[in-house]
């Protein structure tokens, strides 16, 4: 490439950034003007962004780009003249004058050809023609009363579905910002980074909560060292009474002041770590919360195109539409506005196609003739909550009956007898839609599913409710971030795992009294109704717990109209999690959904709530939901099996140490080979589970050892990696173990079956 030619590709990304940004500027101004074609204001502010168009790309030699500019401007200053009145027509053209200078603009898309700009400014000379009646005249007045006396129309039955086949364009959203609002340059960072950076903050300070342990131990001891030296005061002065040599006399004073000495630099040791632990705790908090932050976006990201696209769809159904939008500035973190685009998009087309009237209809019904859609954005509990509202038709309760009569989805007697809440879920249901015939906008009946579908994914909720001729509204909640979340901990058979809150409706604690039995199952009341209780012990499959508590601790959990009592052996308490994704190479594990790490450096599973419930129906539907036993047995001390499980991923050493745990073994975990080596020196093991690449020790390495030593030679060795070649398995079969077994045989009971079979049961 010559140097003019890298010359000309630098000011064409130039170009490319500076039509980015003067677009949006044109795109915002030209909304504005249509509700007020008189605002000077916006009239300079899209003059000059399309003056500054033309300039640049009369700099880079795109002809196209001066050429729709040009007319654009025209057409601008001849409003700000007083020569031109903007009509719905002009800010049309303008709208697509803007698209078409985005188109080209950006490299790699499907740029204007000569034609496409030619037809352009002959529209643009026609609207600017000083002949056009269309060009002078201001807006005419609608006249109610010809409304009044002409025949009315039935209004249209209210129905949700898909989006059209084919749709208004809206303008191409900007690929990156390189000011903020605030005048702060932006670099641009890939999500990966952002992940990692997060993940270490978050290691970070887990690892400074781990220094308040240190220090509580380092008091401990400062506190016995001054019992020491008061112990030593009191023998000191009883032994004056018998007498003492001089010598024992020099030996007790020298001890007591390297006892005093001791106890001085405690104090000064445990005044210093207190201070850094501190400090640190504050500078890796800020690390976290600077971090987190680097993957919220404003609201405002998602909405970029939404009221255009309002405003083109209102247009082309002949309807008057306003977009009001509060709270656009609210942060989300970026992957939760990504998923949301889409559902945001199905919702705003049902809000104008099937829920505002057209202009006659709403100014008989008494209404002003623009419809308004109000979409407000906030936080409320650690949730993005989304209201949705029009004040449209609202849902044609009587025509909804009848569809769902017409598509036997159920009897014309309970349909009778549904309440509106149970009516409406049914707009949710796949293919579910009131049109009979299939338009460019509905009639397939996909939206409101796609909708549901891909707030649950986001773990969150949406509800519809509406009012007749008023109009209708969504509620959404979903997460803030996808990478936090805030959940109650609870143990189950000594281990720790997350309810998130959004699933949680309360958590109770239960009397023997308050747990009914009916139909052969365990209720309690709650909120008016008898709800399930099973035991998270059998959900998890874990033992259950051995105690004598006088209450049963219960998380209520909630997913639409499932809700079920899940019985717990404690609350620990209410955490903000890190989440921490499994290795995608175990699959899917059942009733999980991620782990993390709580504030000591313990692992904690995060609960799939929906997976539990479904768990809990095939429990129902099996007939195996077991009884939750409330006079707990006192089983007998029985002596279990020791294993060591060596492995240097979290994900993997956990689920081994689980498996085994809930068959009744006692299990160990090292980090790596050295961490196992010294371990099995240490302590009694009756079998060795260990990996093969490791750090510092790898398992071949591990297992060769323990070969050589005379005391350990004999122990049953297993070998669980992930290679799974021949030549693999024969070298550690080779290096002295007794069983090989790939990674991969987890979700079955491969590894249980062949640690029976090399030890035994769990207890002798």
């Amino acid at each position: 490439m010559t140097p003019e030619q890298m010359r000309d590709a630098s000011l064409l990304e130039l170009f490319s950034l500076e039509a980015e940004a003067q677009t949006q500027v044109l795109s915002a101004g030209l909304m504005a003007l249509e509700r007020n074609p008189t605002q000077a204001d916006q009239l300079e502010a899209c003059m000059r962004a399309a003056h500054s168009l033309k300039g640049a790309a009369r700099i880079v030699g795109v002809d196209a780009g001066v050429s729709v500019s040009h007319v654009m401007e025209d057409c601008l200053v001849s409003a700000q003249e007083g020569r031109l009145y903007l009509q719905p027509e002009h800010i049309d053209a303008l709208l697509q004058g803007t698209d078409l200078l985005m188109r080209i603009a950006t490299p790699g898309s499907a740029n204007a050809g000569p034609q496409d700009v030619d037809a352009y400014v002959a529209l643009m000379n026609r609207l600017l023609d000083p002949n056009a009646v269309t060009a002078r005249v201001a807006p005419p007045e609608f006249d109610v009363s010809q409304l009044l006396l002409a025949p009315t129309a039935d209004t249209p039955a209210v129905a949700f579905s898909e989006p059209p086949a084919q749709q208004p364009e809206p303008a191409p959203a900007p690929r990156s910002q390189r000011l903020t609002e605030s005048g702060e340059r932006v670099l641009r960072v890939t999500a990966q980074r952002l992940n990692s950076l997060l993940d270490l903050s978050s290691k970070s300070l887990v690892e400074t909560q781990r220094l308040k342990t240190w220090l509580v131990n380092l008091q401990r001891l400062k506190r016995l060292q001054g019992n020491s030296l008061r112990a030593l005061d009191s023998l000191s002065e009883q032994l004056k009474v018998v007498g003492l040599s001089h010598e024992a006399e020099e030996a007790l004073i020298e001890a007591r002041r390297i006892l005093a000495d001791s106890q001085q630099l405690f104090s000064e040791q445990t005044a210093e770590l207190d201070e850094y632990s501190w400090q640190a705790g504050q500078r890796a908090q800020l690390l976290y919360d600077t971090a987190l932050a680097c993957r919220m976006r404003p609201f405002a990201d998602v909405l970029v195109g939404q009221e255009r696209m309002v405003r083109d769809l209102g247009r082309a159904l002949g309807k008057q539409i306003r977009l009001e939008i509060e709270g656009e500035k609210t942060q989300v973190d970026r992957d939760v506005l990504e998923k949301l685009e889409a559902p945001l998009t199905h919702l705003l087309r049902n809000a104008a196609d099937h829920g505002i009237e057209t202009p006659e209809q709403r100014l008989l019904a008494g209404k002003p003739a623009e419809g308004v859609i109000r979409l407000r954005i906030s936080h409320q509990a650690g949730l993005l909550v989304l209201d949705l509202s029009d004040d449209g038709a609202g849902v044609d309760l009587e025509r909804l009956r009848r569809a769902i009569v017409a598509r036997q989805l159920s009897t014309a007697e309970t349909v009778a007898q549904l309440s509106e809440e149970e009516l409406l879920s049914f707009l949710f249901l796949p293919g579910f839609s009131l049109r009979d015939t299939v338009t460019d906008v509905s009639g397939r009946g996909v939206g409101l599913d796609a909708v549901q579908h891909m707030v649950r994914l986001l773990r969150g909720a949406i509800v519809l409710e509406q009012t007749s001729a008023q109009g209708s509204h969504f509620h959404l909640e979903v997460p803030l971030t996808l990478s936090v979340v805030r959940s109650l901990v609870v143990e189950v058979a000594d281990e720790a795992y997350a309810f998130p809150l959004a699933h949680i409706e309360r958590m109770c604690e239960l009397q023997s009294d308050d747990i009914v039995q009916l139909e052969g199952r365990q209720h309690f009341w709650y909120e008016g109704r008898h709800v399930g209780l099973v035991a998270a012990s059998q959900l998890l499959q874990r033992p259950p717990a051995q105690g004598n508590d006088d209450t049963l601790k219960v998380v209520v959990i909630r997913e639409r109209d499932a809700v079920y009592g899940v019985a717990v052996d404690r609350f620990i308490g209410e955490r903000t999690l890190v989440v921490l994704p499994l290795d995608h190479r175990l699959g899917k594990v059942q009733d999980i959904s991620a782990g993390a790490l709580l504030d000591d450096g313990s692992a904690v599973l995060i609960v799939d709530v929906e997976d539990m419930l479904r768990s809990v129906d095939k429990l129902l539907n099996t007939g195996r939901l077991e009884r939750i036993d409330r006079h707990h047995r006192q089983a007998a001390e029985l002596t279990r099996k020791r294993i060591l499980v060596v492995d240097d991923s979290l994900t993997v050493r956990e689920l081994q140490r689980k498996l085994l745990i809930n068959r009744g073994y006692d299990v160990a975990v090292a980090v790596d080979g050295m961490d196992g080596w010294n371990a099995l020196r240490a302590e009694h093991f009756d079998l060795l589970i260990t990996d093969i690449d490791m750090p510092r020790m790898d398992g071949i390495e591990l297992v060769t050892l323990l070969r050589r030593d005379n005391r350990l030679q004999s122990m049953p060795v297993m070998v669980v990696s992930y290679k799974d070649r021949e030549e693999d398995r024969r070298r550690g079969l080779d290096a002295g173990a007794d069983y090989y077994l790939a990674k991969a045989s987890f979700h079955d009971d491969a590894l249980l079956d062949a640690v029976v079979e090399l030890i035994g049961g769990a207890q002798t």
